[in-house]
């Protein structure tokens, strides 16, 4: 299908493609050259090429594994950054990038990125615009410029709690991070979450963040029979609510139980593939429906990813 732009929006349509093209060509060349340098830490499993949220969840299965066979249960903190994009700051991420060891070209092209903008066509040269809108979502440079962003802050993250000597894992998508401890008591594990979340929280706002303490979560896998009750983890001295432990945690899509049967997942993600397929026929013609080819090429689309999400787990 062919569209007959009007004359008017046709640059501006090529430009934007051209900028896009362009900003994924500098965001695989930025990444090959972090990843070869090792400045990503290894806990970030976002925003990265080849890693996705399965990653995330493999890892905290192999945690709490190593615990269980250790006969120690596995306690984690899920805390979220507020609006995390938005809030990244140029000047900072100037000095990240130069850190990096990247040409000095490329920190002044990036230290202008976003905050002042030109169009430049053959021999014509707009002038110079302050937009400043922060580093958006829909750019192709926003994983790699946000994991990049991060790497300090895990690193630093990680050295502090070793430097306390708070047994602590941390594991982070993109702005979703997560803190992990085991122990045999969850009174200690609870005290050495809320130590860990105060570190976190004081080095988060000298970087420019704020963490949404209303998604802020605990939850503890353990394979002890009988009445499950851990104490509730008090946050209220750190201005964050009072969490009590649930039956079920919902994290990254997935949905984990204290033992990892998964039962709950298996239920709610049948249920919707079972209303996926229901919902297939309204996309067929009225007279006829779909075609056979047509359901088996939406089945292996639509329901078969679906119905196989976190299956590694």
């Amino acid at each position: 299908m062919s569209y007959n732009l009007p004359k008017l929006f046709r640059p501006i349509v090529l430009l934007n493609t051209l900028g896009k093209l362009i900003e994924k060509v500098i965001s695989d060349r930025i990444q090959f050259h972090v990843v070869t340098n090792n400045f990503i830490h290894h806990s970030q499993l976002g925003s990265l090429k080849f890693k996705s949220t399965m990653d995330v969840g493999i890892a905290l299965i192999h945690f709490i594994c190593i615990g269980w066979v250790n006969n120690m249960s596995t306690s984690t903190l899920a805390f979220d950054i507020s609006q995390f994009s938005p809030s990244l700051n140029h000047c900072l991420l100037s000095l990240i990038l130069k850190k990096t060891g990247l040409d000095l070209l490329i920190v002044q092209f990036f230290s202008s990125y976003l905050v002042n903008m030109q169009y430049v066509w053959n021999y014509f040269s707009s002038h110079f615009v302050d937009i400043n809108v922060r580093v958006g979502q829909d750019s192709a440079l926003s994983p790699i410029l946000s994991a990049l962003y991060l790497a300090p802050f895990l690193h630093i993250l990680e050295k502090r709690l070793k430097n306390l000597n708070l047994q602590i894992s941390l594991l982070s998508f993109i702005d979703d991070s997560l803190l992990i401890t085991q122990s045999k008591s969850f009174k200690s594990s609870n005290t050495c979450l809320f130590c860990s979340y105060n570190v976190a929280l004081n080095l988060l706002i000298k970087f420019g963040f704020q963490v949404e303490h209303l998604k802020t979560e605990v939850f503890h896998f353990s394979k002890l029979r009988g009445v499950f009750n851990p104490p509730p983890l008090d946050l209220t001295p750190l201005d964050g609510p009072s969490l009590s432990p649930k039956d079920f945690w919902y994290y990254l899509g997935f949905i984990f139980d204290r033992k990892l049967f998964f039962y709950n997942y298996i239920d709610f993600y049948a249920n919707k593939v079972i209303l996926t397929i229901k919902y297939m026929k309204i996309l067929g013609n009225s007279t006829r429906g779909l075609n056979p080819c047509q359901k088996y090429l939406l089945y292996r689309c639509c329901a078969i990813p679906i119905a196989l999400y976190s299956f590694p787990l």
